[in-house]
């Protein structure tokens, strides 16, 4: 460690090792292990995923050609299945990069080995989500009519500019780190000279030299702070569209930090399975230890009883007031048609992950990684019971409508979950799973710290 610290500090190459040292450096072996040594295990996972990923794509084109008259979808149940896919993708996508953004803020020590699959999980869930507003649409054509003629009074086209404006900044945030990464594995004698090229063309250069390096720590740190506030508003804007209408159940002035709460939730338990899941595939225990997923468990336990007490608050206001209407929509959600849904929530979605994290010998990668897991499917049927209940009510009168999603919602929903793993395993072939230079540039951090003199009082 301090002969590669003292190389970081050597003019023209620094922080660059020569191809034989790199070729036994145990982390660019890790973290090029998804790109050399996928294995029969890779095609195992990409096969059936491509298979429902074209399951949904054939869904998609029997839509198309025969109209949303395929779907369970009415004049009066108008979102569904559709639109409680599009809430949990894009919330993915936000836990992902705030992950990302505020450990990087507040430099915490053990956010290196996560950071790029962070950043990684958030760019595939974006790309994914950001289709389904098309894909509910049923005239996709017709998406051009909001550039060309928007309704600057409908929050679906600001849904739209803070979707496209996010995105941009997802990029960003993963592509800067690999800068350094590409630099670092331009010169390594494994990477074919085909890759070596690319990796050359798109590390612009890279050196490793002090001046780069704090050129790229600025714009991570700039990138850093624009993606919280950006992601708050991607969100918010998108519970707008439920709160700004006058419907019982969502016209709430909750629904902003409401949605907030949710979003970054689900995306640290996204977060934790897609890190649990590389580092029993490719071994990476050493860089991903349990001290790390330990860690996303206490922030995952934190949200949660964030996201509990917003329900609570939620549901108390409203049947404290009882009004006719939210009174109903209340009642068939905790009492009624759907309350083996919302208490299943309640118990698998916010109870089972503080259960896990309040015993310490199940703080394991184990018992996180389930809970995680319930977490993921838990908030995916939040987004339902916020969706689908309060639509199933009459506005004036009539009857309670009644909804089940069809084959083809079904289908593309379920492709669309596929085509976020597939685009990870295919993402992760290409760019190196573990971020090369941030882990390096923690560890030197430490490295100088723990060499740093100490005077009488103990401060360094």
């Amino acid at each position: 460690m301090l002969q590669r610290a003292r190389r970081a500090q050597a003019p023209g190459r620094q922080g660059v090792p020569t191809a034989p040292e790199m070729e036994r450096d145990p982390l660019v072996e890790a973290a090029l292990r998804p790109m050399l040594h996928a294995g029969r295990g890779f095609w195992v996972v990409v096969l059936p995923l491509s298979a429902i990923v074209a399951v949904g794509a054939a869904a998609y084109a029997v839509q198309l050609a025969t109209g949303l008259g395929v779907t369970g979808l009415s004049d009066q149940v108008f979102w569904g299945l559709y639109e409680a896919t599009l809430v949990t993708f894009i919330g993915f996508s936000y836990g992902g990069a705030l992950v990302s953004a505020i450990l990087r803020l507040v430099d915490a020590s053990w956010r290196g080995p996560v950071t790029r699959i962070a950043e990684g999980t958030a760019l595939a869930t974006l790309l994914v989500g950001a289709l389904f507003p098309i894909i509910h649409l049923g005239r996709p054509e017709r998406v051009w009519e909001i550039v060309v003629w928007p309704q600057f009074d409908s929050p679906i086209v600001w849904d739209l500019v803070a979707i496209a404006t996010y995105m941009v900044a997802t990029i960003i945030l993963f592509g800067l780190p690999l800068i350094a990464d590409l630099g670092i594995l331009r010169d390594r004698a494994a990477v074919g000279p085909r890759q070596r090229r690319i990796f050359g063309w798109l590390s612009f250069g890279w050196r490793g030299t002090v001046r780069q390096r704090r050129a790229l720590d600025r714009a991570l740190t700039v990138i850093a702070i624009l993606i919280i506030p950006l992601a708050i508003v991607v969100h918010t804007v998108l519970s707008y569209a439920f709160s700004l209408t006058s419907r019982p159940g969502w016209h709430s002035t909750i629904f902003g930090p409401y949605f907030v709460i949710g979003a970054i939730y689900s995306g640290v338990a996204i977060v934790i399975v897609t890190a649990l899941a590389y580092r029993s595939a490719y071994h990476l225990r050493q860089w991903i230890d349990d001290r790390v997923i330990r860690n996303l468990g206490f922030v995952l336990v934190a949200l949660a009883v964030s996201y509990a007490y917003a329900t609570f608050t939620e549901i108390t206001t409203e049947g404290y007031v009882s009004e006719v209407a939210d009174a109903n929509v209340l009642y068939a959600l905790v009492f009624e048609n759907y309350s083996p849904l919302f208490w299943s929530f309640v118990v698998f979605g916010l109870v089972l992950p503080i259960g896990v994290m309040a015993v310490p010998r199940l703080r394991t990668g184990r018992w996180i990684g389930a809970a995680s897991a319930g977490v993921i499917g838990m908030m995916y049927l939040k987004r339902f019971l916020i969706i689908v209940p309060p639509e199933t009510q009459p506005s004036i009168g009539g009857a309670i409508a009644t909804y089940s999603p069809s084959w083809v919602e079904l289908a593309i929903a379920a492709g669309g979950a596929a085509g976020i793993g597939l685009i990870l395993l295919v993402l992760f072939r290409f760019v190196p799973v573990l971020a090369i230079h941030e882990i390096r540039e923690i560890e030197e951090r430490g490295q100088a710290r723990a060499m740093a003199p100490v005077d009488a009082t103990g401060a360094a």
